[in-house]
């Protein structure tokens, strides 16, 4: 007692176990929590985007706290609890490097709880298809090209408000005023309006081996930049891939198929 050995004793023991039972705490902060990766429907090769991490708490009892995901050494914004059964979303930026199908994806999950002396991590493999899309590449003189044979513009037969009248209808209530036919509208006791045709570009194909270029990769950088381009002015657009054809078509979806197929286009390996 004199000497104090005893009382040095008592402190180096209660800090010992005060670091073991900080030690459970984090290791159990860290279990039961499944995460998922919801991609964006288009992400370009070596352009950072936002990549949505969900993760969930599937413990019946204890909640998680001061939680961070980590995705190709970015962090996300941390979590300070995530209650038991709860789950929650969060945006990383990222940049996957390479076009075509990323399979395997690595993710650290990471808390400094109960008390910030350490920092302990978890590392999760994910086994998710995100298809990488040619990074689009401006290529003027092939644009150019296609935009001088758009002088021509085809009826089609969907509705729009430019072209021709193909009937008469029934005012629906989200139809323009200026479409109304007001003339036979007096003549009736429901507004009638005027069906247009709707007028189109001329469709045009893509085959990247006849694009501008010095390289495979830069002729498909150059197709997934006229695609985008075609897709935004709603221009009907196809794609030739030696064998394989793509009718002209438009829409987010069949831009989609479309990219898709540049993304795998001579990829004999898959990306990591």
């Amino acid at each position: 007692m004199n000497t104090g050995n005893n009382l040095l004793y008592l402190i180096v023991s209660a800090l010992l176990g005060f670091m073991s039972i900080s030690g459970i705490l984090g290791n159990q902060n860290l279990k039961n929590l499944a995460i998922y990766l919801e991609p964006p429907e288009e992400i370009y090769d070596g352009v950072e985007t936002l990549l949505t991490v969900s993760i969930k708490n599937n413990r019946r009892f204890m909640h998680s706290f001061l939680l961070e995901i980590l995705f190709q050494k970015q962090c996300s914004a941390p979590i300070p609890i995530l209650f038991k059964g709860a789950r929650k979303k969060v945006n990383i930026p990222v940049t996957f490097n390479g076009r075509g199908d990323h399979l395997r994806h690595t993710l650290g999950i990471q808390s400094n709880f109960p008390i910030n002396f350490f920092i302990r991590s978890r590392t999760i493999t994910i086994e998710q298809t995100i298809v990488v899309f040619p990074k689009p590449l401006p290529c003027g003189s092939a644009l150019s090209f296609f935009s001088r044979q758009a002088g021509m513009k085809n009826e089609s037969p969907q509705k729009g408000y430019e072209g021709d009248i193909t009937r008469i209808g029934d005012y629906q209530g989200g139809e323009p005023l200026k479409m109304v036919h007001w003339k036979l509208s007096a003549r009736h006791d429901t507004l009638k309006i005027k069906e247009l045709s709707s007028t189109g570009a001329e469709p045009v194909e893509i085959d990247p081996h006849n694009l501008p270029g010095t390289s495979l990769e830069s002729r498909l950088s150059c197709a997934s930049f006229l695609i985008n381009e075609f897709t935004r002015s709603n221009r009907p657009v196809g794609l030739r891939l030696e064998e394989s054809v793509y009718p002209a078509g438009t829409g987010r979806q069949h831009k989609y198929t479309l990219l898709t197929a540049l993304a795998r286009y001579a990829k004999d390996t898959k990306a990591p």
